[in-house]
């Protein structure tokens, strides 16, 4: 699958949270909803990024916005990395990749000459219509939580 352009609906998904409580995006029809996709917990970008949403997070809260952050770690990886770092927000286990590939985050990656399959650092804005309002590739983590707040703030 490829990137989901804005204007389009988003793609539905029910994941699993850090503490098993499952999350369909349905479920936040009505109010904006923020979607970055990392590719591991507890690794150095990964964690920057999450913490910037975190320490961001009673803004989003004050604009309705939902902030989820999805990796394809399992539900106990979350919670130890949610536990570690106070991260208050849901951190969805998506284990089989199958919302990465629909999202079209799923990707040939390469590192060290060797290529392989990964989750390509991207964030989805999807508005309270349901459908993809902005999407930015290729995340750079510095000013990145910011960039998205003043998004969800312009809706």
């Amino acid at each position: 699958m490829s990137l989901i352009d804005p204007g389009t609906k988003a793609p539905a998904f029910t994941l699993n949270d850090q503490e098993g409580t499952a999350h369909s995006l349905s479920d936040y029809a009505g109010r904006p909803v923020v979607l970055y996709f990392y590719p591991k917990d507890d690794t150095p970008g990964c964690t920057k990024e999450s913490c910037a949403f975190q320490d961001n997070l009673p803004k989003f809260e004050k604009l309705k916005a939902a902030v989820f952050g999805v990796s394809i770690l399992d539900e106990k990886s979350k919670a130890k990395f949610a536990h570690k770092y106070d991260l208050t927000f849901p951190l969805l286990a998506d284990v089989d990749h199958a919302v990465a590939e629909k999202y079209g985050v799923w990707q040939e990656r390469s590192m060290y000459g060797r290529k392989f399959m990964g989750v390509a650092r991207t964030t989805y804005l999807i508005g309270a219509d349901g459908k993809v309002v902005q999407r930015w590739d290729t995340v750079k983590v510095d000013g990145h939580a910011e960039a998205v707040l003043a998004a969800v703030n312009a809706l």
